[in-house]
């Protein structure tokens, strides 16, 4: 009876995390994929592979990123959701994706808050207010009192419907009581080239997309959308400090999982994520990007999300935004 009982507790005990296969003990045993929401090149593609290069380097396993654009990122981060929750296959959430889809697409096959666990924020990607040289404003204040004196006179181009650019435009507008007459483009780069052509004045962009032609002196920046100014910029001001105290708005990129993953491989994949983002040589390289590094906890990043949701929903609903599919 006693052997019988014995042997039935041995039974019934966990399992080492090295047995259980699925756990972190045994993990990466293959190579695990990152799925990024958009084309090779774009801000998301760009951090998302400096951080699958370092973790490749840590773990016994290559990470590969794969990119699936198209439908405002809504396949990719379905195709993340649904994936099998082994930690074999992760995604690069943005604020797009995770931030702003979840309030202006009618259809979207995922839940943002429910499918997915939270690892960490990767990179925080700064918005600017840039305009063609030859723009009477020059600074936030007389850009404002510029929209107020013209109501819905002065074009600001965006890099499409829904995105950061358009939606960081949009809360500046419900926040000072202007109106700017949108002008979508189909991503940032031909927006760029019509502001420097100077058909249209003005624009949201990333800083890393325009530091080149602020420094080419080809656009002029007016304001930060981050809280506080960035290193990169110093001499430019912020929206928060000049026009519009408590503004904040960027783009930024985290790492997913589908929402069953094991705690311990999230644990696991966090604690890689945060390490590598300390590293002074990342940090350094994401710097020069116009990025800054952003680790946090699971919990962190989840509560960042939800946070997001929130505000861009009811900037969403006072501008009546939403995309088709």
């Amino acid at each position: 009876m006693q052997r019988r009982t014995l042997i039935a507790a041995a039974l019934a005990a966990p399992l080492p995390l090295r047995a259980q296969g699925t756990q972190a003990g045994a993990w990466p045993e293959r190579p695990v994929r990152i799925i990024v929401p958009f084309p090779p090149g774009q801000a998301a593609d760009l951090v998302t592979r400096i951080l699958a290069d370092e973790l490749s380097k840590r773990w016994p396993q290559r990470v590969v990123v794969e990119n699936r654009g198209g439908g405002a990122g809504a396949p990719a981060l379905e195709a993340g959701s649904r994936a099998t929750p082994d930690g074999y296959t992760l995604t690069a959430g943005t604020s797009g994706t995770l931030g702003v889809n979840p309030s202006v697409l009618p259809n979207i096959p995922y839940d943002a808050e429910r499918d997915f666990a939270f690892i960490s924020n990767v990179a925080m990607v700064p918005l600017l207010i840039v305009a063609n040289p030859s723009f009477a404003a020059s600074t936030p204040g007389a850009l404002i009192e510029m929209a107020r004196a013209r109501p819905g006179g002065i074009d600001m181009a965006s890099a499409g419907p829904a995105t950061s650019q358009h939606l960081a435009a949009e809360l500046l507008a419900h926040r000072t009581g202007v109106r700017f007459n949108i002008v979508h483009y189909r991503g940032s780069g031909p927006a760029m080239a019509d502001l420097i052509a100077g058909t249209v004045p003005v624009m949201f962009d990333s800083v890393a997309a325009a530091r080149g032609n602020i420094a080419g002196g080809r656009v002029r920046p007016i304001a930060l959308a981050t809280a506080r100014r960035i290193p990169q910029l110093p001499e430019v001001p912020t929206l928060a400090e000049t026009v519009s105290p408590g503004y904040e708005a960027a783009g930024w990129t985290g790492l997913v999982a589908p929402a069953a993953t094991p705690a311990a491989i999230v644990a696991k994949i966090n604690a890689d994520v945060v390490a590598i983002l300390r590293d002074p040589a990342v940090a350094k390289r994401l710097e020069e990007m116009a990025v800054l590094p952003d680790p946090g906890t699971p919990g962190e990043f989840g509560a960042f999300v939800r946070a997001e949701i929130v505000k861009w929903r009811e900037v969403a609903r006072l501008a009546n935004v939403r995309l088709e599919g």
